[in-house]
């Protein structure tokens, strides 16, 4: 499948500043607080003490680098979930690892930089900016595809379309309205694929699609799976269509320096593994897992509810995928890195060159591990 590249873009009107490509921070963060209207407490850090193959197994040598730190791609949320259960768990010290730190981030971009500039062993970023840090002089890697699909949406109530939202052809004579960056992309480009762009009225709404969509302003919106959850806890009936469903894209993965890997590939397993042991562990106890995000972060207390939906809807709909159910958790493809470089591309958001197969690696997920390669069976799928 080919996409529309600069041609479309252009006459569509979307520009893609390189400060803001991901699907991270106030442009869209993919942990589904875009800044459309509503917050998560202000969650602050919290601290305490490229290709198709596999290598590795659960029987590797101790970890010999042993502490390690994670930097969010943002504010703690629901979608961080399995990093919290893990460490309350003990999967990482299992592991032989200490994670000393789960820090809040400035969004994917920065997140990819500093993993980049080998300030953080292991960064939560977005696809889109592992290739676009890349291709200014860093070598952010991914390690793991923690969202199978990018967390990017369109959604409606029931009462601005006058029924259920199935379909993006529903759209056509209707006002849709985006925040900025690759939410607004991602969505044009659907409605480029359905044959339906000419006859959508593109609306900027900035941070406040999810109050727009409320109050009436626009018939849909393009939005992150978080925004629906957000919609819906304010009482409305909110249906969504996938963008990964047309365009093979994916969502938050696991970066690191190459340095660590190639120095300490023990610890990138054993940090994969655990993790991977987290997501299965919260997939299977959602209220657990909250408990764990909220006792690590006590500002999201008041939106508890909203952030054990949030994983829910996560857990079910983009950590699992086909891939995930033949190979395992965190796997990798080349076709969502390829189409997600040619969108960049096609938007002329790439600093350089860059080659879309060597930013990404399979090499550290053990497939004979348990919560790796039997993923899909261990959260009963």
């Amino acid at each position: 499948m080919s996409y529309p590249r600069r041609a479309f873009l252009s006459a569509a009107g979307v520009t893609v500043a390189s400060g803001c490509l991901g699907i991270g921070g106030p442009s869209g963060d993919g942990d589904g607080d875009t800044g459309n209207g509503t917050t998560d407490g202000g969650a602050t850090t919290e601290t305490t003490a490229g290709n198709d193959t596999a290598s590795g197994t659960p029987d590797e040598a101790t970890p010999t680098r042993s502490d390690v730190s994670l930097l969010l791609n943002w504010k703690p949320s629901g979608l961080h979930v399995p990093y919290y259960a893990a460490r309350a768990e003990g999967f990482y010290e299992a592991e032989g690892l200490t994670l000393s730190s789960i820090e809040s981030g400035q969004g994917s971009d920065f997140s990819a930089k500093q993993v980049g500039l080998g300030n953080t062993p292991f960064a939560v970023t977005s696809a889109d900016q592992v290739l676009n840090v890349n291709s200014r002089e860093l070598s952010p890697r991914s390690v793991g595809v923690v969202m199978q699909r990018s967390p990017v949406v369109l959604f409606a109530t029931r009462e601005s379309l006058g029924g259920e939202f199935t379909g993006v052809e529903q759209l056509r004579g209707k006002r849709l309205g985006t925040g900025p960056g690759m939410v607004r992309l991602l969505s044009t480009l659907l409605l480029e694929e359905a044959g339906v762009r000419e006859e959508v009225e593109l609306v900027d709404t900035g941070f406040d699609t999810v109050q727009r969509l409320l109050t009436g302003d626009i018939d849909a919106a393009g939005g992150v799976f978080g925004d629906v959850v957000d919609a819906r806890h304010q009482g409305a009936t909110v249906d969504s269509v996938p963008v990964a469903a047309e365009i093979p894209s994916y969502g938050h993965v696991i970066a690191t320096p190459p340095s660590l890997g190639e120095e300490h590939p023990e610890t990138v397993r054993a940090f994969l593994r655990a993790t991977a042991h987290g997501a299965a562990w919260a997939t299977n106890n959602p209220e657990a897992a909250t408990d764990h995000l909220v006792e690590a972060v006590p500002a999201l207390s008041e939106s508890r509810d909203r952030q054990r939906d949030k994983w829910e809807l996560m857990s079910r709909e983009f950590v699992l995928s086909g891939a995930v159910r033949e190979q395992g958790w965190g796997w990798s493809q080349s076709d969502p890195w390829a189409t997600m470089h040619e969108t960049l591309t096609g938007a002329d958001s790439l600093g350089g060159e860059v080659d879309p197969a060597s930013v990404w690696t399979n090499d550290y997920l053990d497939l004979e591990a348990t919560y790796v390669g039997s993923y899909a069976e261990q959260v009963g799928d």
